[in-house]
């Protein structure tokens, strides 16, 4: 309360009517002066917490190896149920709110899958994994069995290679190996994480991961304003002294600076400067922008900031990393309203490999926009690796892992999957936690492949995990089918996107037979005649598959070789390429020309699979055996030119020499 009392010569102003108006003045003055605060800010949590919310960090990445299952339901039946037949079992992995299908084997009861798959770890997630087995039908999926084993036991062991029984299934078991893998800001411990994965032998970027890459993207500045015009509006250097990203909008150009649309003549365009075109209607405006990351064949996007120059996102992303030696992150802003690029960053990941503890937080410049307009991001790099030696675990040793029991007794009736929503789609901007493998990738050592075939007694021996009795998979009630059937899409397996590992290893146990185990380390596997060169006018890639020479043949019936071509990361059926075969030859002759449709700027990012594979008939037991493969890096000047090229076939694909013809 104001209480104002004139005293002197002011007593005057005490004059009824006259001191309501003076005291009225005087509050508006200090009222003025006053400004109540219109927010106030209560910090909830700390700073440490703070940024730990806002750059979270995953605890672990769970490499699962799911290889093969035995003694299998046989769901299908014959001539209306008199016959029993097999089944066409495919499995489903949930590993918190991600899901992964695996491919689907026509007519087996042991199926073999040998897909590896990736899955991040965060703090917040249920402490299970559960795996449920399905046969593929065409109205319903049939429940074959289910698994749930506890994360927290997998930590503590690190590595568990065993055979699991299913739950909810008369018979069958499963086979899997899993890796706990933590996340080290230690770059010492890198060169040890690629070996294993073979990332220091090849230059293609997919594979699976030797780190993890965590972004924070949280704001731009000073973006530049987009102008509408055509490639004569104004000069280059007027566009960007403005502040200006030129958009190719020949449409709004001709709206904004003609009256009369017949006097825009493309052809012949006008030069305006850059203040004429301010000073027209509406050139230039505010863009909308959001942020394009890509490691790789990997992309994902930030949300839309709509009208600004200063946009606001603060959102994470977190890729898991190849080979962070070779490989780049490349930033792109992009503007949503005119669909046009306003400039690139990138960043050589192994700046981050050299970095104070792997990480960068700074303001990173657009190229070709000043120093003004910068990206502020927040990145760090870990790497994935065992905490404990596992070299001496063996598969039929004992684990400690518990099997997750569930109160339900048996499965729940399934909701049928349609094949479209069933089907694995590699989508990028979708699976935000997976990863893909090189055909390189899945190299062990001969004992570990080995193991895999093993299915003695001793793994379900006393101590192992069988005594710990079934389990039965909440999935079924949970519904990772129903998830499926709502319109998700399951990750695909990492195997499914390359040539499969495994082949590689049945490859080099065919070679050690045919040596008798005294062969070389890298065995001749012969030759492949190509020519590559990419066609600017038609916006393709074109491979020549001429011939081979000095194939290795496996049986006395000799080889039926015909070749596979790939351009990874595209798997799809549709986009496989193949040569005719060739009965009964080690130096086949094809002159089979294949074209991929690709532009010439995604072509650094592609790898080219060529794979050397035995035909024969149909019920050829060595058929789509794989004689050899050469991945085939696409990043050099001559490819518009073309380039003839005997390449020399490995067993890892790798291309250990290159012959000039």
């Amino acid at each position: 309360i104001l209480d104002i009392n004139w005293t002197g010569l002011t007593n005057v102003l005490d004059i009824p009517g006259v001191d309501g108006l003076c005291d009225g003045i005087i509050q508006d003055i200090i009222h003025g002066y006053l400004v109540m605060p219109n927010q106030i800010n209560i910090p909830l949590v700390g700073e440490a917490e703070l940024s730990r919310i806002r750059f979270p960090i995953p605890k672990a990445v769970l490499r699962i190896h799911f290889i093969e299952a035995q003694e299998l339901m046989s769901k299908d039946r014959m001539l209306g149920g008199l016959i029993k037949g097999k089944s066409d079992p495919y499995g489903i992995i949930q590993v918190g709110t991600e899901l992964f299908q695996s491919k689907t084997i026509n007519e087996s009861l042991n199926p073999k899958w040998n897909e590896v798959y990736e899955a991040l770890i965060y703090d917040n997630m249920p402490s299970e994994v559960s795996f449920e087995l399905f046969d593929k039908d065409n109205n319903q999926d049939d429940f074959l069995g289910s698994l749930s084993l506890d994360m927290v036991e997998l930590q503590k062991e690190q590595m568990v290679d065993q055979w699991f029984p299913l739950d909810g299934a008369r018979t069958g078991k499963l086979h899997l190996k899993l890796e706990w893998l933590s996340l080290l800001p230690t770059p010492d411990k890198l060169p040890q994480a690629m070996a294993d994965i073979r990332a220091d032998r090849g230059h293609a970027n997919d594979g699976l991961s030797s780190a993890v890459l965590i972004i924070f993207l949280d704001s731009a500045k000073n973006l530049p304003s987009v102008f509408e015009g055509n490639l004569g509006s104004g000069y280059l250097k007027e566009r960007r002294a403005a502040g200006l990203v030129f958009c190719e909008n020949t449409a709004s150009l001709c709206r904004s600076l003609f009256r009369n649309p017949l006097e825009f003549n493309p052809a012949e365009p006008r030069k305006v400067s850059v203040s004429e075109a301010i000073k027209a209607k509406k050139v230039t405006s505010d863009p909308n922008p959001f942020v394009q990351f890509t490691v790789g064949h990997k992309s994902f996007e930030s949300k839309t900031k709509y009208k600004t120059i200063q946009p606001l996102w603060e959102e994470n992303f977190t890729f898991l990393i190849h080979n962070p030696k070779t490989q780049e992150l490349e930033v792109e802003v992009k503007d949503a309203k005119h669909e046009c690029s306003m400039g690139t960053i990138t960043v050589p990941l192994s700046r981050l490999v050299e970095a104070k503890n792997m990480m960068l937080n700074e303001h990173f410049p657009i190229k070709n926009q000043g120093p003004c307009s910068t990206v502020k991001m927040k990145m760090a790099l870990r790497v994935l690796c065992l905490e404990k030696d596992t070299s001496s675990i063996r598969s039929s040793s004992p684990s400690s892992v518990q099997v997750r029991k569930s109160s339900s007794s048996g499965p729940m009736p399934r909701p049928s999957v349609s094949s479209d929503s069933a089907k694995p789609t590699p989508n990028n901007s979708s699976f935000h936690r997976s990863a893909s493998v090189s055909a390189q990738d899945q190299q062990r050592e001969p004992s570990s492949s080995t193991d895999y075939k093993d299915s003695g007694p001793g793994l379900m021996g006393k101590g192992g995990l069988a005594e710990n009795g079934r389990s039965t998979s909440n999935l079924a009630l949970s519904g990772s089918q129903l998830y499926l059937a709502d319109g998700k899409e399951a990750t695909p397996s990492i195997a499914s996107d390359i040539s499969n590992p495994y082949a590689t290893q049945e490859l080099q146990q065919r070679l050690q037979q045919l040596y008798n185990g005294s062969g070389p380390s890298h065995p001749p596997l012969g030759e492949v005649k190509l020519t590559i060169r990419y066609s600017t006018q038609r916006s393709k890639l074109v491979v020549i598959v001429h011939s081979c020479r000095n194939l290795i043949s496996f049986t006395d019936h000799g080889t039926d070789p015909y070749v596979r071509l790939y351009l990874l990361p595209d798997k799809r059926r549709s986009s496989r390429r193949k040569t005719n075969t060739t009965k009964k030859s080690l130096s086949p002759v094809y002159d089979k020309s294949c074209e991929f449709d690709v532009s010439f700027a995604e072509l650094h990012r592609r790898t080219l699979d060529v794979a050397v594979k035995n035909g024969g008939s149909l019920l050829s037991k060595h058929r789509g055996n794989l004689l050899g493969k050469v991945l085939v890096d696409l990043n050099f000047e001559e490819l518009t030119k073309g380039l003839t090229l005997w390449y020399e076939l490995s067993d890892n694909g790798q291309v250990n020499k290159t012959r000039h013809t």
